[in-house]
């Protein structure tokens, strides 16, 4: 079997591609376990090596049709959809995001239509496919999406079609609705949650950070580890488990900015943290305001997706991998 990741080479699409060779192993289309002889994790601009002799790593844009089309060349194919212009850019170029976002997700979805993939298709969608003010205490597999931002739009678009592909026989699509995942290494990016990674990250390594939004925001987490364990357990569920509706809730813990902040009491016995201190941002204030703060993932539970113990774990899970 071989596994395309697309975005693979960013902070989710490594951790999965690590994970995938450590297992060895994906559902085939009859529901056994195939053996993975070879990941490609499918980048902009970036190539990946290092994981291992079944690791190839290759330059493309998922813009561009002709290349996804290579890249998805074997009917025994699985593909983890990952790559995505982040929240903040989407709305600051929208012609770009309906490029990559809705016109990449179309090409990959083509592709495996014409080569009539028999493996599955697992899409990263987000929870940023919900929003508004009229938003329930808490947004289950049934509320309405309603997305306030371009980003949002996008997924949920993929998610409508990604259910038609599914309904038409053209792939095994399935869908992964998204908390925030945590805890991105590197620097800050555009996404307007990447203040959930930074509020972490940056005092962690003694760095000072500004905080975007007020400290009682609440938001959607889960660490990386978790997510990537989750899309594994949806990839390999049958389809006859997931029913008409093919995206899931994923679980997330519920927090605030400060329950952020205080998760990092219990590591400042062993370093210097950073200080934060709190610079709003009325852009990313008014996206993130919009999203849901709690989210039920009941049908993703019920396969077996698993959650997050705590931030404190998170946070361990993050040292641990030397970052």
């Amino acid at each position: 079997m071989k596994v395309v990741i697309t975005g693979g080479s960013g902070f989710l699409g490594r951790t999965l591609a690590a994970a995938l060779l450590a297992r060895g192993v994906l559902a085939g289309p009859s529901g056994a376990p195939e053996e993975i002889d070879e990941v490609v994790l499918f980048d902009v601009g970036r190539r990946s090596n290092g994981l291992g002799r079944r690791l190839r790593g290759v330059v493309g844009d998922v813009t561009d049709r002709q290349q996804v089309e290579a890249m998805i060349d074997r009917s025994d194919c699985s593909v983890f959809h990952l790559a995505s212009i982040v929240s903040g850019s989407a709305e600051q170029d929208f012609d770009l995001a309906m490029q990559v976002n809705l016109q990449g997700g179309l090409n990959v979805l083509e592709a495996c239509r014409a080569r009539d993939v028999s493996g599955r298709l697992v899409f990263a969608s987000s929870l940023a496919a919900y929003g508004g003010a009229e938003l329930p205490a808490v947004v289950t597999d049934l509320t309405k999406l309603t997305p306030r931002s371009t980003y949002g739009m996008t997924k949920a678009v993929l998610e409508l079609l990604v259910n038609d592909y599914a309904r038409k026989g053209f792939v095994d699509g399935r869908g992964a609705r998204l908390p925030t995942v945590i805890i991105r290494p590197g620097k800050p990016n555009l996404a307007a949650s990447s203040w959930c990674s930074s509020i972490l990250r940056e005092p962690l390594a003694g760095k000072p950070y500004a905080l975007s939004v007020p400290l009682e925001t609440r938001t959607l987490v889960a660490g990386v580890r978790t997510a990537v364990d989750g899309l594994i357990v949806l990839h390999d569920a049958p389809a006859s488990s997931l029913g008409d509706d093919r995206t899931l809730n994923f679980p997330g813990l519920s927090v605030t900015a400060q329950d952020l902040v205080d998760a990092l009491v219990p590591f400042g016995a062993d370093r210097p943290l950073g200080e934060i201190s709190v610079q709003r941002d009325p852009v990313v204030e008014a996206i993130v305001s919009g999203w849901p703060q709690r989210m039920s993932a009941d049908r993703a539970r019920a396969l077996g997706v698993p959650s997050d113990e705590s931030l404190e774990a998170i946070v361990r899970v993050y040292l641990a991998r030397g970052c």
